[in-house]
């Protein structure tokens, strides 16, 4: 009981951050923030890189990520754990509700670094601005959905310390890629970041 109450926590304190935070992006009293860290990160990652990152962001597509958490969920056999599904497409109305609502366009196409692979239907669909970021928020989920699977699973210290660990780092690339490829600003991954955080840690409650 204890844990659940934890995971309530945690879902409605990183919800509340976005809230806030989302307060300061619709005051537009990042934008300063947001041009210096796109050119800093742009500067700092090579374009040799550009290729790969664009690699992950097909890899993080609406389409890949529904497919691999449906796939656990027919793996663990529990009508419960569908739930996850559910909140899973909740943090998707919140990301659409912020780039409708929120006057926040995406960075200029002189920023533009993304290399073109095969597209899914929801490419397609863009509701409005940039923020909150949908890679973003679907990366956090995903990969805080891993790791406590991870966690929770009987294998050894150290195996669960190097997947958890290479999971992490997959989650870190993909986060910086929004920003390094000129898809989102910095301030668009932060909110897709408090998105998946909360609705990661509100789906803990049905595995």
């Amino acid at each position: 009981m204890k844990k659940r109450s934890l995971y309530l926590f945690f879902s409605f304190f990183f919800f509340i951050s976005f809230a806030i935070f989302t307060l300061f992006v619709a005051n537009d009293s990042l934008q300063k923030f947001d041009l210096e860290t796109i050119k800093k990160i742009q500067n700092i990652i090579p374009r040799s890189y550009d290729s790969f990152l664009s690699l992950l962001s097909f890899i993080g597509s609406f389409e890949i990520y529904s497919l691999l958490i449906f796939s656990i969920l027919i793996w663990r056999k529990r009508i419960s754990s569908f739930f996850v599904y559910l909140i899973f497409f909740g943090g998707h109305l919140i990301e659409f509700l912020g780039k409708a609502l929120i006057d926040h366009p995406e960075p200029p196409l002189s920023f533009a670094r993304y290399r073109t692979f095969l597209t899914f239907p929801s490419s397609y669909f863009h509701p409005g601005n940039a923020y909150p970021s949908g890679h973003s928020m679907r990366t956090v989920f995903v990969v805080s959905l891993f790791v406590f699977l991870i966690i929770r699973s009987k294998i050894s210290l150290s195996s669960k310390l190097i997947s958890s660990s290479a999971i992490l780092l997959f989650g870190f690339f993909m986060l910086i890629s929004r920003v390094s490829l000129g898809e989102h600003w910095l301030t668009d991954v932060i909110g897709g970041f408090f998105i998946g955080l909360s609705t990661a840690f509100l789906s803990f409650l049905f595995i």
